[in-house]
């Protein structure tokens, strides 16, 4: 579970843990992680999802459990709001290089590890199913707006790989899908006014609210459940598109 200290990862350690899986979280924020594993009975591993020793570290403690590593979410990303070009001039690159290596890099370091581990597991069920990746992008990689440039560049690489990687792994036994979520309360958003979190539920077309990590964690589930989910990114938004800005 890489980013699974808090928000949609914390959601979706929790759900998996209550469904009876043992968990590994993954995170760089060991005092959120830490506690949410002592709570759901999980072992946390601190994690920088660009640092691919770390990585490694984090899938091989998980494919000690009993029957190897089965089920891989990966929810680690940033953020970052600047446009291409304004006043100041260009939009500065460290930060764009930042974002893609967190949010793009990170993901395919999380699934290249997983998917290596899975690879050695005995297969399951009639179609010999070896483990699934569920991966998170975000509505940005369709619509982003002003000033997402770098972000929706490392989501849109996130969709991208979604299906190539459903039809490498295909002959191990390894399914990928891909999690778009729209607005969502989590710790991103978390420290806006009531006003502003209000108004941002208001632009959903249906619910009018924000989407709540469990139903995340939830829609990740099903996709480890229904093995015809493959190669597909499934928006998760309430119908929203996102307007420029």
């Amino acid at each position: 579970m890489f980013g699974g200290a808090s928000g949609l990862g914390g959601a979706s350690a929790r759900e998996l843990a209550a469904r009876g899986a043992r968990v590994v979280i993954a995170d760089l924020n060991e005092e959120k992680g830490g506690a949410l594993a002592s709570e759901i009975g999980a072992t946390f591993v601190r994690c920088d999802v660009t640092d691919a020793d770390q990585v490694s570290a984090a899938v091989d403690e998980a494919a000690r459990a009993p029957g190897g590593l089965r089920i891989g979410v990966n929810c680690a990303g940033i953020g970052w709001a600047e446009r291409i070009a304004h006043k100041r001039g260009p939009h500065a690159l460290e930060p764009f290089e930042t974002v893609i290596r967190v949010n793009l890099i990170g993901t395919f370091n999380a699934l290249r590890y997983e998917a290596a581990a899975m690879s050695s597991n005995e297969p399951v069920g009639e179609s010999g199913e070896r483990g699934v990746c569920v991966n998170t992008a975000s509505i940005a990689a369709f619509d982003g707006q002003i000033g997402q440039v770098a972000y929706s560049a490392s989501k849109g690489g996130v969709v991208g790989l979604t299906l190539p990687a459903a039809r490498d792994l295909s002959g191990v036994g390894v399914r990928v899908c891909t999690i778009a979520p729209g607005l969502f309360d989590t710790p991103l958003l978390a420290g806006l006014p009531a006003e502003a979190r209000e108004a941002l539920g208001a632009t959903i077309p249906f619910p009018k609210r924000l989407g709540l990590p469990a139903e995340y964690a939830a829609l990740a589930c099903h996709i480890v459940e229904n093995e015809m989910l493959n190669g597909e990114t499934i928006r998760l938004d309430g119908a929203l598109r996102m307007a420029p800005k």
